[in-house]
């Protein structure tokens, strides 16, 4: 899977979070930044990275051997894609090479489906054509975190970061379902989603302060 960019992210902290990742210097929070808001490569699948465009698919020649795969477009992030797919496809294998545990347990492919949460390794790519498909790298306006993104970092609602993602694409659905009010409630209604470096005592705390930036 490509490596990320580096992204700039100014923090008075950056000194004292300096920490080694893949292999060359960088900042707990900047990598934060490039997990939550930015750089669609290093999470999306080989199948999008070398999709046509919709005017270059219907351009093609329709000339070549029959295959099981059928056609579909998906509309990811705002952009088109075209895609020949298995029909077996989950839409988690559409979109991304590296996977949580590929049986809906733990929120890591959690992604916003026409503004709902949803686990992606759960459903059919070809179901959702049609579809508003948002990921994390759809949040962000440009170089403007969304709230919900700066948020996680001010109140470091995560460690490794591979959760992270899930963890906010689905804060951000609870939002628009009311279900953020308090502690409890963010708790209950966040169980699906699984952080095993036990980040959980910072991430109602960012969720409430998200809420309270997104009023």
């Amino acid at each position: 899977m490509a490596s990320e960019p580096e992204v700039p992210f100014e923090s008075e902290a950056d000194e004292l979070n300096e920490l080694s990742i893949f292999g060359h210097p960088e900042t707990r929070r900047k990598f934060i930044k490039q997990v939550a808001g930015t750089s669609a490569a290093i999470a999306i699948g080989p199948n999008l990275l070398s999709a046509p465009s919709l005017d270059q698919a219907k351009a093609a020649s329709a000339a070549g051997a029959a295959s099981d795969s059928i056609k579909v477009n998906l509309k990811i992030t705002g952009k088109d894609y075209a895609l020949e797919l298995d029909p077996r496809v989950t839409l988690l294998d559409a979109l991304r090479e590296k996977k949580g545990c590929d049986h809906g347990q733990c929120g890591a492919c959690t992604v916003l489906m026409n503004g709902r949460r949803i686990n992606s390794c759960l459903t059919l790519a070809v179901m959702h054509e049609g579809d508003e498909i948002t990921t994390i790298e759809g949040l962000a306006n440009g170089e403007e975190l969304h709230p919900m993104q700066a948020a996680f970092i001010e109140h470091d609602g995560f460690q490794c970061g591979y959760c992270t993602p899930g963890q906010i694409c689905s804060a951000v659905a609870l939002l628009k379902e009311n279900h953020a009010n308090n502690d409890d409630e963010i708790r209950e209604w966040m169980s699906g989603n699984i952080c095993r470096c036990g980040a959980y005592p910072n991430i109602p705390a960012a969720i409430k302060e998200g809420r309270a930036k997104a009023l």
